[in-house]
């Protein structure tokens, strides 16, 4: 396989888990008797240019389909982070009933109401039917298609180009980068931003954040390597800020390559402590296998522990990050026996490859487990606040990621 940015031959390998079902792919109970498909879980690091990629097997038809499970609109803070981005960047670019915003993967509208109900102009670009569904109903105008330079070209040709570009943890889930972002040049107004926002690489790697890599992430960046490929595609990164969010997160802001903007200083200081931290260098990568596996086996232990105990452990958030967890670890309902999701889209279900039912947030109340496993770790915060009557009967919320913890 060659690098899907720059095509060098990938030979170093960041990180290898085996094989695994798409993590978005919850079963139905009929789904259980059927065989269920796997593909290679595995990353590499390009040499060149150093984009860190999973291997070409799934399409993203197959992960991205109608019935695709994941609503951003379930986690509150989440809607908190879309809401004051809305805010902070119709101030910032001045946006009003004049402008034009295109987000890319929309998803069930939970950043674009912001911008309805402001009445600026807005559209959203969104492949899977179910969350499409969910935009639509809001009032929100949503394409269902997926993205690139062919619809992005059509766009402009009817004068769609955008004063902003939004785009929340998608770029990763892009299988031909190139393309995307010839698209979103295309599509991008003179003198338009582009913002956006996805799992920052060198925090990845800080943090062990093993469990966000699953099929639907083809791609995982630093800044060096998303300013190369927006440099080759006619674009320039001229700021940048480092977010909480998904344990580590950079908001880029894009414009075209002859925009005025000056970059500003945010920018060089993150290339600076990603060259310090070595991201261009082979080291970083080889060393990280073995810090995933010690995360992987510790998590088995404990569970192995608390059987031989007597103490029953659930699960909390049935999200692909703790899908990828539970696949590579081989934790099946013998030691997990169920978890529970506040998504009415997931309740009802399986989680691939694991096959542990997926029950209502009451069943926490009903079952009394010693232990409750947060999955989501980068919403832990929440789920605490929100099931806290747990600790009533002596229960206790731990995560695995990046290390096993009591959170107290």
């Amino acid at each position: 396989m060659n690098c899907r940015h720059c095509y060098t031959p990938l030979e170093q390998v960041f990180l290898d888990l085996g094989f695994a079902p798409p993590s978005n792919a919850y079963l139905c109970a009929a789904d259980l008797r059927a065989p269920e498909r796997y593909f290679p879980l595995k990353l590499y690091v390009c040499t060149e240019c150093w984009l860190v990629q999973t291997e070409d097997h799934a399409s993203a038809s197959e992960l991205f389909s109608n019935d695709y499970a994941y609503f951003s609109s379930v986690s509150k803070s989440w809607l908190d982070h879309a809401a004051a981005y809305v805010n902070m960047i119709s101030g910032r670019l001045g946006l009003g009933k004049g402008s034009f915003v295109i987000e890319v993967a929309a998803n069930d509208g939970y950043l674009l109401r912001n911008f309805v109900a402001a009445g600026i102009p807005c559209l959203g670009i969104e492949p899977t039917a179910g969350t499409a569904a969910a935009a639509e109903s809001q009032g929100i105008p949503i394409l269902r298609e997926f993205f690139g330079q062919a619809l992005a070209g059509r766009l402009a040709a009817v004068g769609k180009q955008a004063d902003l570009i939004v785009g929340n943890n998608v770029y990763a889930h892009v299988p031909d980068i190139n393309d995307f972002t010839a698209g979103l040049r295309a599509a991008l107004k003179p003198g338009g931003t582009i913002t956006l926002e996805f799992t920052h690489l060198m925090r990845l790697i800080e943090h062990t954040l093993f469990d966000t890599v699953y099929h639907e992430h083809f791609s995982y960046f630093s800044l060096h390597t998303v300013s190369r490929i927006f440099a080759s595609a006619g674009l320039r990164v001229f700021d940048v800020e480092e977010l909480p969010t998904q344990g580590g997160s950079l908001r880029v802001y894009g414009c075209h390559a002859g925009d005025v903007r000056t970059d500003t200083k945010a920018v060089a200081a993150v290339l600076a402590e990603e060259q310090k931290r070595g991201l261009d260098q082979t080291a970083i990568y080889r060393e990280f296998q073995p810090r995933a596996d010690r995360v992987k086996n510790t998590l088995l232990a404990f569970l192995i522990e608390q059987k031989r105990n007597g103490r029953q452990v659930a699960a909390y958030g049935a999200a692909a990050k703790g899908n990828t967890l539970l696949n590579y670890a081989g934790v099946k309902p013998d030691l997990l026996p169920f978890v529970c999701d506040a998504a009415p889209s997931k309740q009802g279900k399986f989680l691939p490859g694991v096959h542990i039912p997926i029950l209502p947030p009451a069943a926490l109340r009903e079952r009394r487990p010693d232990l409750v496993l947060i999955l989501p770790w980068n919403i832990a915060d929440e789920v605490v606040a929100q099931h806290a009557y747990v600790r009533e009967w002596g229960g206790q919320f731990v995560v695995a990621v990046p290390e096993l913890r009591t959170i107290a």
